[in-house]
């Protein structure tokens, strides 16, 4: 591609002509096998298999009888669905009870319906097809009221229609804008929602492909260079029903250490154990809470992974240890590349042991990376994974508990940014080119890594941080948006990122706040915090060239506000962590677009500068430079001003005040918050909960909190805390209902403070039937306020 002048010069034509598509063509046989609908027809094959009542997969293969083997994304074996069959002349209709599939004959042509027989999605009538390059495709009718979000890691606004992307994991360091349609992640997997609801499609093929919603307004369209055309569709009908069958196939976030989400700090380096112990202290005397430090590829021994330079880091383990003692872990990044050379262990065990990818003449393949030319351990090998995964000791019994994968697109210094295309990878006895399984490589590593750092951490919970991945990239790692900048720009596609991937299946994700390349400043940096303080994956990061970035660069002013809301992600965290839970259990993401929760109100289609937290938090950041006044959308509903209590009518535009020091957040009516306090670290004990409740006229929206270790995986045997608060409201009374949902772990903290809000006058207070005698009522705040011991709670 030209990237000057010369390629818009007048007369300048493009010669790219794609070759001729193939229909598969009528339907000339069927036939129903364990379950599994094969169709034989004029060009191809095609098999229909529900996998869930609310489930369905299509596979279709131009040569055979289609294999219905999956990726290493898919982890969902097909259930034993009871379906109905029945043949006519012209159709043939498969029925779960949830939703119906028709197969038109001629040609062959497949519709969705619902319950109520209403048209959920319907191919184009192309269908689907392949070429002779072996691409396969597939056309879907397109709706007027359509709106696509997903597909992953994607620049641009929230509403993905009229866009068309590219799943090829790519390392570009320059420029993110919307015109990068390839990323660090691909996720092939998109939801439409159509007047309030929603289904969902799952493309299951790992070479290139690409998603058109771009070159026609009445059809859609999605194909692979190669392979299988082979897709799941979800019957939803809700945006949270199509997550939850999204991830029922994918996999879903084991929970993370609560340390992983509290605040992390990083550079492009810190460069010598005297840096980082600096830093810390800097910290703590500026009481600034802190969770995690990263190290960079700095810390290692030429860049030789699994190394320290004894130089710069004269005793890791007693950094290690000495930055526990201070509640702080310590995260070094692991990249993929390994160092030929010969007197390095890591490469000697690695050409050994067969472990390095290969060309398929049998001679080794080498790459370009930061430690020069190396090596590449071949993850699609199950050997290769367990032996790369026992490695991560050399830092698990230093006491290291979190690692960071970058560069594993693969990225290489060449002028593909990747690995040779004739590479050939094992793949467990099932040899295929990089070609193809390129875009799983990141992934597999991701496997490799957690779960050998799950096997030597003695039951606590492994934290990894990925730049790239596939589909299901959710079961191992958090997910961070690459080298973005220190531009308002890119504060403000921050947004619909995050937002679109916690659609993907990816709750736990954000961008390195302040930006991490260029210079940020004051302004940018505070702004940016305040955002942080919601992403789920919160974390500082810049590039070494750049001015320093640390919460106290740009002086007393600035570092107050910032120190505020890194305070306030601490505040927040048991309401959070209860929906890492929730995240954990469904698939529901944490950071939510407001079409999510509104997906009837077109204000909320492509609103892409402001997020929720939750069902019951809108956050409306204030993303320019000067600005102290946004407008912010609120839906449906009575809403209350998070700072202020001031009560605000939903389904309205507001112009709202933010000064420096505010970003506004606003509370459903009829909300249950739980907050803690502010700690220098997860580490530092929680000794008091803070129950804020938001009353309607009704009273309260029924909600849960949860909590457990926060370290351990013994939250998977039961041995944690649930509980039920919900409320009812009279003229003269609040009624609240506290109900202990489960009891097998014991929270650390003694006391619950309950705050009431938009109360304009005093109220009688009842817990489970007790009235609460030292209940304060504050006129001039409109608060009700009380405590209540843990043992008097339940």
């Amino acid at each position: 591609m030209q990237d000057t002048s010369f390629a818009i010069q007048p007369g300048m034509k493009s010669q790219r002509k794609g070759p001729a598509f193939r229909s598969v063509g009528a339907v000339v046989s069927s036939k129903l096998d364990n379950s599994n609908l094969n169709l034989s027809c004029e060009n191809g094959y095609v098999t229909v298999r529900f996998y869930r009542d609310d489930i369905v997969r299509v596979v279709m293969n131009p040569k055979e009888q289609p294999s219905l083997g999956s990726s290493f994304a898919v982890v969902k074996e097909p259930e034993d669905v009871e379906v109905s069959l029945t043949e006519s002349e012209d159709e043939i209709k498969l029925s779960s009870g949830k939703f119906t599939v028709v197969i038109h004959k001629s040609p062959i042509r497949i519709t969705m319906l619902d319950e109520q027989g209403r048209i959920i999605v319907r191919d184009h009538e192309s269908s689907m097809g392949f070429n002779e390059k072996k691409e396969v495709i597939c056309f879907k009718e397109m709706h007027p009221d359509d709106h696509f979000y997903g597909f992953g890691e994607k620049t641009s606004f929230l509403d993905k229609r009229g866009e068309k992307m590219t799943m090829w994991n790519t390392d570009v360091y320059a420029p993110h804008n919307p015109e990068i349609d390839a990323l660090y992640q691909s996720i092939p997997y998109f939801m439409a929602i159509r007047n309030g609801m929603a289904y969902g499609l799952y493309f299951d093929n790992t070479f290139k492909s690409v998603f058109d919603m771009k070159s026609s307004d009445e059809t859609y369209s999605f194909w692979a260079e190669g392979g299988q055309l082979d897709y799941y569709l979800f019957a939803g009908p809700k945006p949270k029903d199509v997550v939850e069958q999204y991830t029922e196939i994918t996999g879903r976030m084991p929970l993370p250490p609560k340390w992983a989400l509290g605040y992390h700090q990083s550079r492009y380096s810190y460069e010598s154990e005297q840096e980082v112990r600096e830093l810390v202290k800097e910290f703590r005397e500026r009481d600034i809470p802190l969770d995690a430090i990263y190290l960079d590829i700095h810390y290692m021994d030429g860049y030789r992974v699994f190394t320290f330079d004894e130089e710069r880091f004269p005793n890791p383990e007693k950094l290690v240890e000495d930055l526990k003692q201070e509640g702080i872990h310590v995260i070094p990044i692991v990249d993929p590349g390994v160092k030929e050379d010969p007197e390095y262990p890591i490469y000697q065990e690695g050409v050994n042991g067969d472990y390095f990818c290969k060309y398929l003449e049998g001679n080794l393949y080498f790459g370009d990376v930061w430690p020069g030319k190396s090596a590449f351990p071949d993850f699609t090998s199950v050997d290769v994974r367990k032996w790369w995964g026992e490695k991560h000791e050399f830092y698990s019994r230093m006491g290291i508990e979190g690692i960071w994968n970058d560069m594993n697109e693969p990225a290489v210094f060449n002028e593909t940014k990747t690995m040779d295309l004739k590479v050939m990878h094992k793949n467990d006895g099932n040899p295929k080119t990089h070609r193809e399984l390129h875009n799983l490589y990141g992934l597999l590593m991701g496997e490799a890594t957690y779960e050998g750092m799950k096997a030597q951490l003695d039951g606590k919970r492994p934290f990894l941080l990925t730049r790239a991945g596939f589909a299901g990239v959710q079961r191992y790692s958090t997910v961070w948006t690459g080298d973005n900048r220190s531009f308002w720009e890119h504060l403000q596609m921050s947004l619909p990122m995050c937002m679109n991937l916690g659609m993907s299946g990816v709750p736990f994700c954000g961008p390195d706040v302040g930006g991490f390349a260029h210079d940020t400043t004051g302004q940018l940096l505070t702004r940016w915090t305040q955002v942080g303080m919601f992403t789920p994956y919160f974390r500082h990061h810049s590039v070494l060239e750049s001015i320093r970035q640390e919460p106290w660069s740009f002086g007393e002013e600035y570092e107050k506000i910032i120190r505020k809301y890194i305070q306030e992600r601490y505040v927040w965290l048991p309401y959070l962590y209860t929906l890492f839970r929730v995240a954990s259990l469904t698939g529901v993401p944490v950071m939510r677009p407001l079409v999510f929760e509104f997906p009837e109100d077109k204000h909320t289609f492509n609103l892409s500068n402001q997020f929720m937290i939750g069902s019951d938090v809108i956050v409306a950041p204030i993303m320019k430079p000067d600005t102290y006044h946004r407008v912010v959308y609120l839906p449906e509903g009575m809403w209350v001003n998070y700072w202020t209590d001031e009560k605000l009518e939903g389904g309205k535009h507001h112009l709202v005040k933010a000064d420096m020091a505010t970003m506004p957040i606003f509370v459903k009516e009829g909300a249950v918050l739980i907050h803690g306090s502010v700690r220098s670290s997860t580490e530092q004990k929680e000794s008091e909960i803070k129950v804020h409740l938001y009353p309607s006229e009704n009273g309260l929206s029924p909600f849960n909190y949860y909590e457990d270790d926060g370290k351990t995986f013994d939250y998977q045997q039961g041995n944690y805390f649930e509980l039920k608060i919900d409320g009812r409201k009279e003229e003269d009374s609040l009624e609240i209902t506290v109900d202990v949902l489960h009891n097998q772990y014991d929270p650390e903290w003694e006391r619950v403070s309950f705050i009431v809000h938009g109360v304009e006058q005093e109220l009688k207070v009842q817990i489970n039937g007790i009235l609460q005698d030292e209940a304060k009522f504050e006129p001039a705040f409109g608060l009700i306020t009380f405590s209540v011991g843990k043992s008097g709670l339940f």
